[in-house]
């Protein structure tokens, strides 16, 4: 039985590296919708191993027994033929995935040339399942067996959600009719905001083209709706593009700010941004114009000071972030593009964005005030950022900073405490500064400190807001009106229970 365990093990460790480096990191088969009955497949084969992993480690089959095993083999070998069929039909295998498949198969071939004599020796007894232990190689194939078994749990739910009805079904695209619709490129089309600014813009009949990574993504949330597009390379120069609105890039809220992180949150936005400026050189007809999306991080950290479009930048990696994003947009410019740039603040929304994790902890009674609480929170409404975004389309004369922000900002303590009496929870916990400071380094300003920004040139525009405090956009996002949320007025005061008033 050494010999089999040996192979088996093999099998393995050469099974988790396809599935880890293939099925999961390159491929990213469970985000892909083709790959459901690949997946279905991996889940039913891991199943078929967690059940060969505990049977051999910890029991002998023997006598009738013996065919269970023979079954469960012969089931392996079938559904490894079908996975080989179904692969190439649906994608195309990289070298090193076809030589590890086929090192696989070889491997089972030589595990089944092993069973086979200890299957005739056991099948010879009388018919019983006899109770073993080999000491460290039973606890290592029962290892190997939790960890088959959970994988297949996992691409079991991934087969229950690809198949699913794609989003854009789920939740009715609506599309709008006009005489000369536009055509909008946007880049980030797939993130919270991206994917509000596509709905609306359908709505309205204009023609949307989404930059995306991850095509299956888009298809799945837009369909047949948008056209597609990976790489700006595929866009000829002949292609009819009325504007460019650019969303694009990495999460500056998760892993602290290191000097790789750093670099990735640059590039995702200023590369982007460049090949997109590079795009509309190349254009025989160059779009009118160029939406680029920055933040009130441009600004740094300025306390209590109030701050419009004309307020000079700050210090800090999250201003000259911003200065570098922004610096690259304007270059479109000299292309003769309009250029608008949109520093947006803390987005709400019940879909995505800040607010889902922000609640989080309140609905588990862990809310706390970080900091002083005394930082300023500028947020925004998701509705009226996306018509911010139709405001900088709209409007010839436009071009420029515009402070995406409401025009009633309020500090961190009045933020969470809004929180907390709409979801009726107390509010009772603080976490010290320092603390944040030593956990999180500089990206810990996106949580103690705070800019007071207003928007001075939204308003002279005419724009109206349509959430411009606080306590009335959560109530429309979280479909609450609890007694005594009215209290938050445009000082942002708002009682709790007084053993909790922080």
């Amino acid at each position: 039985m050494f010999a089999v365990f040996a192979l088996i093990t093999t099998q393995a460790l050469l099974g988790a590296v396809d599935n880890l480096w293939h099925h999961e990191i390159t491929e990213r088969l469970p985000a892909r919708r083709a790959a459901a009955n690949e997946l279905a497949l991996h889940g039913v084969r891991e199943l078929i191993y967690a059940f060969v992993f505990f049977g051999l480690a910890w029991f002998r089959w023997q006598g009738a027994w013996v065919v269970l095993i023979g079954v469960v083999m012969l089931a392996e070998v079938i559904i490894t033929l079908l996975d080989f069929i179904v692969e190439d039909r649906t994608r195309r295998l990289p070298a090193f995935e076809r030589v590890l498949h086929t090192t696989l198969a070889l491997n089972f071939g030589a595990v089944l040339a092993m069973l086979g004599p200890v299957l005739i020796r056991w099948w010879a007894m009388p018919s019983r399942v006899i109770p073993v232990d080999y000491g460290p190689i039973s606890w290592l194939f029962s290892v190997f067996g939790v960890g088959v078994f959970a994988w297949s749990l996992r691409n079991g739910l991934a087969v229950r959600k690809l198949r699913r009805p794609p989003e854009w079904s789920r939740n009715s695209i609506l599309v709008g009719m006009k005489p000369a619709p536009r055509t909008v490129l946007i880049s980030g089309a797939t993130g919270f905001i991206g994917g509000h600014l596509v709905r609306r813009l359908l709505m309205r009949g204009d023609r949307v083209i989404v930059l995306t990574r991850d095509a299956d993504n888009a298809l799945d949330r837009f369909g047949p709706h948008v056209h597609i597009v990976t790489n700006l390379n595929d866009l000829d120069s002949d292609t009819d593009i009325d504007a460019i609105a650019n969303l694009a890039g990495a999460p500056i809220l998760g892993v602290p700010w290191t000097r790789a992180r750093r670099a990735k949150l640059m590039g995702s936005r200023v590369n982007t941004t460049r090949a997109l400026v590079r795009l509309m050189g190349r254009l025989a007809r160059q779009p009118r114009v160029f939406i680029s999306s920055s933040a009130i991080g441009y600004y740094g950290v300025r306390g209590n000071e109030w701050l419009d479009e004309n307020s000079a930048p700050g210090a800090g990696f999250q201003s000259v972030l911003c200065r570098e994003w922004e610096s690259a947009a304007v270059a479109a410019e000299g292309l003769g593009v309009r250029v608008v740039r949109l520093r947006t603040g803390l987005v709400l929304g019940r879909d995505g964005g800040a607010l889902p994790q922000l609640l989080m902890p309140v609905r588990l009674f862990a809310g706390a005030v970080s900091g002083s609480g005394n930082q300023w929170v500028s947020w925004i409404h998701i509705e009226d950022l996306v018509r911010l975004f139709e405001l900088a389309l709209d409007t010839p004369t436009l071009r420029g900073p515009i402070n995406a922000v409401a025009p009633v900002a309020v500090t961190h303590r009045q933020f969470q405490r809004a929180l907390a009496r709409v979801l009726r929870r107390p509010l009772c916990l603080r976490v010290p500064a320092f603390i944040l400071r030593t956990l999180l380094g500089e990206m810990a300003e996106l949580l103690v400190d705070g800019q007071h920004v207003v928007p001075r040139r939204a308003n002279e525009a005419g724009f109206q807001f349509r959430f411009r405090q606080l306590n009335v956009a959560l109530v429309q996002l979280l479909g609450r009106h609890p007694g005594g949320i009215s209290g938050i007025h445009q000082r942002g005061t708002l009682k709790l229970h007084p053993r909790c008033d922080n």
